[in-house]
């Protein structure tokens, strides 16, 4: 499981908001789950313990941010999508890509969430890779899924039109250098996804 755990509040949240934990992040109807009405949130934004990040999304003042700090923004504005290519290589520390949007996935008949003021690229996943490979995560407090690092380096090969090739091959061989994944895990991630034809070589000339 990914996690994000050097959130911490700097203060006690604004009245009403501590049922959302550590989250930084949250939306209106979250606010509306805790009780908390458009006035009352209204009245923490005017109070200062509150500030609206995007729309529809709001941030706790006082939290304290940390690197995954965008990623947090976006996994709550979209709470069912999946962290993955990039930003999942990232999170997982494999190749040396910055991205400076976040990388989510979603199922190919979901609606594209409209995001104008946070960075995202979006892809579509469908079947069997919205499921296999998919771990639980935090960032910034905010319940998230994310690929794994195997799945990630399929993913990266089954979209290296998007990534790039050479991002795909940087990732594999991290992978397996920094034993973040097996080659058993990354031959069964590329199974379930279709992908054998296109890691398959790379790992023949990576182990001979």
């Amino acid at each position: 499981m990914a996690a994000d755990n050097s959130t911490r509040r700097l203060r006690p949240p604004g009245r009403g908001l501590q049922g959302l934990g550590t989250r930084t992040f949250f939306r209106s109807r979250d606010a509306a789950e805790l009780g908390i009405s458009s006035r009352g949130l209204r009245r923490l934004l005017e109070d200062g313990s509150v500030e609206r990040e995007a729309r529809g999304l709001y941030r706790i003042t006082e939290a304290e941010l940390t690197e995954h700090y965008t990623v947090g923004a976006v996994c709550a504005r979209v709470p069912n999508a999946i962290v993955c290519l990039l930003t999942a290589l990232s999170v997982h520390e494999l190749g040396t890509q910055l991205p400076w949007q976040v990388w989510i996935a979603i199922p190919h008949k979901a609606r594209t969430p409209k995001l104008p003021e946070l960075p995202v690229h979006v892809v579509r996943f469908s079947a069997a890779s919205l499921r296999y490979g998919v771990e639980r995560a935090t960032f910034q407090g905010v319940p998230a899924r994310i690929t794994s690092p195997a799945r990630t380096v399929v993913d990266c090969f089954r979209f290296r039109r998007l990534v790039g090739r050479d991002v795909a091959i940087e990732a594999l061989r991290d992978a397996l250098r920094d034993r973040k994944a097996t080659v058993d895990q990354i031959w069964r991630a590329a199974e379930v996804c279709r992908a054998k034809s296109l890691i398959g070589p790379v790992l023949e000339i990576l182990w001979e």
